[in-house]
């Protein structure tokens, strides 16, 4: 079977965090406690990367020196290991599909083929297939299968977890080389989150709340990047209608979460309202970075000098200090020359109300 989706015409830079981990000077890259192993490191990191990264290898060479070292148990030991090994093998599995958009999937495994939840979840990976996304899912029964069915084995990864009583992938996906298996959720989940452009849910249990929550926690502290969460129901159903009832009712009613944080976030129970949403975000928007204060939005088309200044009438409150303005590629995204021919929004940013920060984004998509 061919694939359907084609890859776009520019990869996608995978650091989920925007830009707001800073590469360190290799001045910093801490210290073994003996000078003559430091140096021996620093040197093996050099013959082995020999390019920038040889600071960052060194230092997690002796990183790796203290763990061996240090007062951690031999189970720690072995966490720590598992943990980057399964993180190096997503990151292998995933790279050569980095110029793909991907979308994942979340929801019960409990949920049977003949289900309304379950086909909701075929006719929604088809179409989003059909919108030029690969899906992801966890790879297990449900509606996980349901999101490899309808998005087909070629453009589908499965990030299975290791469980004693569900370890097995579902046949959609079981024996592909986009089976990724993991033993921590919190790996997997870390993967869920760096390698999609957007994520929907349709009901399930404490798993899929657990990711949908984590998801939401990431994008509002801004510790990943913002992207479309959508959480779908079967037509008439009222799973997620209920579950924004009591984000009401008692997280906004008591004042926990701010009014833009409902823009973070879409529920409907409507297929093709869900995909037009995905589509619609990445309609002008293509992706942003942080350098320093300043965010850098790259975008499809530049925006008009009236289109500007609505932007500054409308979302001042955004601001740090200073105002909006539109220009090339700057030096410091000299690592992204993929990039360099998309216009830019930059302006200071308060790194903070990132409802705000979706609603300025979806301003750029419709004006």
């Amino acid at each position: 079977m061919s694939r359907h989706v084609t890859p776009t015409k520019i990869p996608q830079e995978r650091d989920f965090t925007g830009g707001m981990i800073h590469l360190q000077s290799c001045s910093f890259i801490g210290s073994t406690g003996e000078k003559k192993l430091d140096d021996r490191i620093t040197a093996l990191a050099k013959e082995i990367s020999g390019g920038e990264e040889n600071c960052m290898l060194a230092e997690m060479l002796i990183s790796a020196v203290r763990i061996s070292r240090g007062a951690v148990t031999e189970g720690d030991f072995k966490t720590m290991n598992q943990a980057l090994r399964e993180m190096r093998v997503a990151n292998e599995v995933f790279y050569p599909f980095r110029n793909c958009r991907k979308i994942s999937i979340f929801g019960s495994a409990r949920t049977n083929p003949e289900e309304a939840e379950y086909k909701a979840a075929v006719e929604f990976a088809a179409k989003m297939r059909d919108a030029g996304f690969m899906t992801i899912t966890g790879a297990g029964p449900g509606i996980m299968a349901a999101g490899n069915e309808g998005a087909g084995r070629e453009d589908s990864f499965g990030l299975n977890i290791k469980l004693p009583f569900e370890s097995s992938a579902n046949a959609f996906i079981a024996g592909d080389e986009k089976l990724v298996d993991f033993n921590f959720f919190f790996t997997r989940k870390l993967s869920f989150v760096k390698e999609s452009d957007a994520v929907v849910a349709f009901p399930g249990g404490f798993g899929t709340m657990d990711e949908i929550f984590e998801t939401l926690t990431l994008i509002q502290t801004g510790k990943t990047m913002i992207y479309p969460l959508i959480l779908i129901d079967a037509k008439g159903g009222t799973y997620w209608k209920f579950w924004q009832q009591f984000i009401e009712e008692h997280l906004s009613r008591l004042g926990m979460i701010s009014e833009s944080d409902y823009s973070l976030f879409k529920v409907t129970d409507d297929i093709d309202e869900a995909v037009e949403e995905v589509r619609r975000f990445y309609s002008n928007f293509h992706s942003y970075r942080y350098i320093g204060d300043n965010i850098i939005i790259r975008m499809q088309k530049e925006l008009s000098e009236s289109q500007m200044k609505r932007l500054h009438e409308d979302f001042s409150d955004i601001l740090k200090s200073g105002g909006f303005k539109q220009c090339g590629p700057v030096c410091e995204e000299d690592d992204e020359p993929e990039l360099d021919a998309l216009p830019r929004l930059v302006f200071r940013h308060r790194h903070r109300n990132f409802g705000r920060l979706r609603e300025l984004i979806n301003a750029v998509n419709d004006l």
